[in-house]
């Protein structure tokens, strides 16, 4: 058995269409699904929900419900805001930098562009409040990934049993790339 990919990443939305508009206005993504119904399939609840879909590249969705019976949305207050986001790879830095110059010119706060070592990315919010990153490899991606997968197993035991940062990738932000 094996996960052929994902299907889709579903979210919740203030209003399905302004996600839709936003999403096709800022991040040029198609919008190909929408569904709604009064039950919910899986559970029976009667809850009146839109289900839309966004094509987020390469098989790729992006889905998103909106519950207008429900309680307003929120976050949990225990999590920072950087840490849940949802992260799209772009081809490379120069798509990247086109992003950030359409983002800010249509208004949206973006931070960076942060080199991560094997990648480099931006960071703003949709209309949601969900924090989203555009991410393009870095040119020595492919090297740098494979010296990361060396010592992922390594750097997962020691952080287990320290909760410490294992330093074993310290070479993705000090760009030594000795071979």
């Amino acid at each position: 058995m094996r996960i052929d990919r994902i299907h889709h990443v579903a979210y919740r939305c203030k209003d399905a269409k302004e996600t839709v508009e936003w999403y096709q206005r800022m991040l040029k993504m198609d919008f190909v699904l929408a569904i709604a119904e009064d039950l919910v399939p899986s559970t029976k609840e009667p809850d009146p929900y839109m289900h839309i879909f966004l094509d987020a590249g390469g098989g790729n969705v992006l889905a998103f419900f909106e519950l207008p019976t429900k309680p307003p949305m929120g976050r949990d207050p225990n999590t920072p805001s950087w840490v849940q986001h949802i992260a799209l790879r772009v081809a490379d830095r120069d798509t990247l930098l086109a992003y950030k110059a359409h983002l800010e010119a249509e208004g949206v706060s973006v931070l960076g562009t942060t080199d991560h070592g094997a990648f480099h990315s931006i960071y703003f919010f949709d209309p949601n409040g969900h924090r989203l990153e555009l991410a393009c490899p870095d040119p020595d991606e492919a090297a740098l990934l494979q010296r990361m997968d060396a010592v992922k197993w390594q750097m997962l035991e020691d952080w287990s049993a320290t909760k410490r940062a294992p330093r074993h990738a310290d070479f993705l932000h000090r760009r030594e790339f000795a071979q």
